[in-house]
């Protein structure tokens, strides 16, 4: 559900004063609304932004960049875990890169564009995993048995820089 401003919400009370500066100031009135609807519209541009990267991670034409960019802003986007987990074929997605570079990990020859996509796969499931909202449904659902052939690699040679 989306946050809507307090004058929207079926919370606010009567008659304007929820909320809202104290002030007989129309002025300042008008500035800290402007200021709070700014925050609200940034975070609201930041989120849709996220919502379009994940649903790119769906089409592998545009995979790639989405992985990079979603992998590089996780920090930004609070609720990208349950964004990522409960969007329609994300962790699939993910775990097609992940499966797709077996083959290459023994002996290893992942080139430097392969290693970078995958790291940016792992990087979203790590951040799925770490999510206290997802946590339990990352594990449940026994995705931690796609890492292991990273686990057991023989090579001294680090696959992810980030």
């Amino acid at each position: 559900m989306a946050n809507l401003p307090q004058s929207l919400s079926m919370n606010a009370p009567f008659g304007g004063g929820g909320g809202g500066p104290t002030t007989s100031n129309p002025n300042a009135a008008a500035a800290a609304a402007a200021a709070a609807g700014g925050a609200g519209a940034n975070k609201d541009r930041k989120m849709a932004s996220a919502e379009h990267l994940v649903l790119d991670l769906s089409n592998p034409e545009l995979r790639e960049n989405a992985l990079l960019e979603l992998s590089k802003k996780r920090e930004l986007f609070q609720d990208l875990a349950p964004l990522l987990w409960n969007s329609f074929g994300t962790i699939a997605a993910l775990l097609q890169e992940i499966v797709s570079i077996y083959p290459v990990l023994s002996p290893p020859n992942l080139t430097p564009a392969q290693s970078n996509r995958v790291c940016n796969a792992l990087a979203l499931l790590q951040c799925v995993a770490s999510h206290p909202d997802t946590r339990m449904l990352f594990l449940n659902a026994h995705i931690p048995l796609y890492l292991y052939p990273f686990l057991n690699t023989t090579s001294k040679s680090r696959f992810c820089t980030s």
